[in-house]
């Protein structure tokens, strides 16, 4: 039996994306009500046990608490999970199939992501995306203003235009079919706004510009890559779902002063990290969800065509679903042209959750290429479960398929407030090592380190 909507109470805005061979495709694995509003709920690609699987997602926007109505279609609700636990979002059941339960108020151009399991199936899972008040909406700038910049689109003129200093995506479909590799070029001082219900097919470049923002609560999807930063400065993301990247989701290189809030990310393909960044610097990310076939974030020195060494980055409330890899890789890649290395230090992790991992180690420094890392912090992460993983690595590598040469040293590091809250015979051993005797680590920390309550003593 199906659960009928009851009557609303908060305000509940709903957003309608385009679907059909090039927009998004509606699931039926689950209905969704948020305080009496059918929600649709869409298809994301996952890859977990290297196995490409069909989930669920949806997306709304809410003012106040909000009452949840989920049913599992043609299948009786045994037991189930509301993710991340630290939420405490406890649920009931109205029938067999349906189970209910609250969300707080989300604050202003916020959001925050839940996930929802069913008789512990995590690879067929719905995520819940839900947004506070759009405090900053764009409409379509009059044709006087507009630029011509030879853009096809499969809808009106009046739903993708760009004037000086506004690129604009109205609700619909858009796929630039005449620009090289789907991809749109971003200018300095621009704004680029996709209106929910926008899907672009097509990915975003920032090149050798300055005061972007790219915001709105639209999708991005199936592009090359999602955003790309390149050698520029006072950039900002915020809102936007990305679906189906081939490779990176966002991807920064030698940029600085560079914000992240509020972006969904899905992947499935090989190498297809969430968000990675290549001798960035003054980085901010907040209120992310990640659930990607690669490293959820990679922080590197010099990769390709970007040098000068990593700092001050402040990463905090990601929710992380990594299917494979690292949550956090830290340090694999940098310039080996001189003895001194490049440098990566001042980085902060906070009140994070890890859902799942399936890896090598949780909170990981592959530190090779000469790198030096020091002053690094973990405080306040929470980890579900994994497949299989470490929680900590920290080694200084040489690996002939991505370095070449081992990295100088890694040295004060902390680890505070970590809990692991899983079936801990699915945890790999520790992994803490030197190189050699002039290549090592030192100085690592561990305060309040718990696995399922129980405080554990850590040793290098």
């Amino acid at each position: 039996m199906l659960f009928a909507c009851t009557a609303a109470h908060a305000s509940v805005k709903t957003y309608d994306y385009p679907e059909g061979k090039e927009g998004l495709t509606l699931m039926h694995d689950f209905s969704v009500c948020a305080d009496g509003h059918p929600i649709k709920t869409y298809m994301c690609e996952v890859n977990p046990h290297r196995r490409v699987q069909k989930a669920s997602w949806c997306q709304f926007e809410v003012i106040g608490n909000a009452k949840i109505q989920v049913t599992r279609r043609g299948e009786k609700v045994n037991s189930a999970s509301v993710r991340p636990l630290s939420k405490s979002i406890k649920y009931t059941l109205v029938n067999d199939s349906t189970m209910e339960f609250t969300v707080p108020q989300v604050k202003d151009n916020s959001s925050y992501a839940l996930e929802v399991d069913i008789n512990g199936d995590r690879d067929h899972c719905l995520h819940i995306f839900i947004d506070g008040p759009e405090q900053e909406v764009y409409e379509a700038p009059s044709p006087d203003s507009m630029v011509d910049i030879n853009w096809k689109t499969v809808n009106n003129h009046d739903v993708f235009v760009q004037n000086p200093h506004l690129i604009y995506f109205g609700p619909g479909l858009h796929k630039p079919h005449d620009l090289p590799s789907a991809e749109i070029k971003i200018p300095s001082n621009a704004t680029v706004y996709l209106a929910p219900g926008a899907v672009v097919r097509a990915r975003l470049i920032v090149d050798r510009a300055e005061n972007v923002r790219i915001i709105g609560r639209g999708v991005l999807l199936s592009p090359l890559r999602g955003v790309e930063i390149t050698y520029s400065r006072n950039v900002e993301i915020d809102g936007l779902t990305i679906i189906n990247p081939q490779h990176y989701t966002v991807y920064g290189g030698q940029s600085s002063d560079i914000t992240i809030r509020n972006i969904r990310s899905f992947s499935r393909h090989p190498w297809s990290d969430g968000i990675d960044m290549m001798c960035c610097k003054n980085v901010t990310v907040e209120d992310v969800f990640l659930r990607n076939n690669d490293d959820a974030f990679a922080i590197y020195n010099h990769r390709w065509w970007y040098w000068g060494g990593s700092e001050n980055y402040h990463i905090r409330r990601a929710t992380i679903f990594s299917d494979l890899a690292h949550p956090f890789n830290i340090a694999s890649h940098g310039d080996d042209r001189s003895d001194n290395g490049e440098l990566l230090h001042n980085i902060w992790v906070e009140d994070c959750d890890i859902l799942s991992a399936d890896g090598d180690g949780i909170m990981a420094f592959s530190c090779g290429d000469k790198n030096r890392v020091e002053d690094v912090h973990f405080k306040n992460i929470r980890i579900e479960d994994v497949v299989s993983s470490a929680l900590f690595k920290v080694m200084i590598c040489f690996s002939d398929k991505y370095n070449r040469a081992p990295g100088n040293y890694v040295r004060n590091i902390w680890f505070e407030d970590i809990y692991f809250n899983g079936d801990e015979t699915h945890l790999k051993p520790n992994i803490f090592k030197n190189y050699d005797d002039t290549h090592t680590v030192s100085d690592l920390h561990f305060d309040n380190i718990r696995i399922n309550g129980k405080k554990i003593h850590v040793s290098q």
